[in-house]
């Protein structure tokens, strides 16, 4: 093997993380911490942060993917991406404590896991760059109208639908009862906590204060990250932070939101390893 898998366990406020640092033999002095979209343990889905981990560290990236609190084997009360800050920084300290030669750290997140990277950003400004797969920036409306423009829509368009419909295969009724129900969606202002905006706008304000380089992976064929692409649309901030340099985009148009295939996975992987070695050598060469 040329790289050795640790286990670690971090305080985080009265409870405790666990998680797995990979370290290659030779490492390189930017790390990658991997942050687990919820609900789920550091594996991941198909072992996807365990392949992630391990294919960074083939490169000489460390990395450490950890559960946070009331996930996995760490303890404490379940929490949602926003409420996981804490544990972030816990698991960021651990990881420059029991890895001497790493200096400076990447966030890593897929899903809600790369929301609450971006929000991290205001808490810790030393972090030297985000890797954002699918990013969530959900709401009842961004959902309702990326069904319709993304799956009702193509769905008319499908001679396998009709062949349904006339065969009887298909509850009409249902089917329409539901697409009414998302037109609704569409016209209905969400509810908002007391000076709280909608979460697309307060990402948008957490990466309006972060000018460090980003590496934003969507998949061709996942619900998220067409409504993120729909939130980009209809913002000139978030158009103009994704047409900045300092973000570097890949498009995956086959794969799932997961990249539950290998080859995708390899693909994320490759992608990663490439780019965070590129900052290694702007950083410290």
């Amino acid at each position: 093997m040329s790289y050795a898998e640790t286990p670690l366990t971090m305080e985080c406020q009265g409870d405790t993380l666990v998680g797995i640092l990979t370290q290659p033999e030779t490492p390189a002095p930017l790390g990658v911490l991997i942050i687990v979209g919820g609900p789920q343990c550091r594996t991941g889905s198909h072992r996807q942060f365990t392949l992630l981990a391990r294919g960074l560290a083939q490169q000489d990236i460390p990395s450490l993917r950890f559960d946070y609190r009331g996930m996995g084997d760490s303890t404490g009360t379940l929490r949602n991406f926003e409420e996981i800050q804490e544990d972030i920084t816990s698991a960021l300290q651990g990881f420059l404590t029991h890895s001497p030669t790493t200096r400076r750290i990447v966030l890593w997140g897929l899903c809600d896991a790369a929301s609450a990277a971006i929000f991290h950003t205001r808490l810790n400004p030393e972090i030297a760059g985000l890797i954002l797969c699918n990013p969530w920036t959900r709401t009842e409306q961004s959902l309702a109208k990326a069904q319709i423009k993304h799956y009702y829509r193509s769905r008319l368009t499908n001679p396998q639908l009709w062949k349904k419909i006339f065969s009887g295969q298909l509850k009409l009724t249902q089917s329409l009862r539901e697409l009414c129900s998302a037109v609704l969606k569409t016209t209905r202002s969400s509810p908002t906590q007391d000076s709280l905006l909608p979460l697309p706008e307060r990402m948008q304000q957490a990466l309006a204060d972060y000018t460090g380089p980003t590496l934003l992976i969507l998949s061709g064929q996942d619900l998220t990250a067409r409504e993120f692409e729909d939130t980009v649309k209809t913002s000139d901030l978030w158009k103009s932070w994704l047409s900045s340099p300092v973000v570097t985009r890949h498009d995956l148009p086959e794969a799932d939101h997961t990249f539950s295939q290998r080859h995708w996975n390899n693909q994320v992987i490759q992608h990663s390893a490439e780019w965070v070695n590129s900052l290694v050598h702007k950083e410290f060469s």
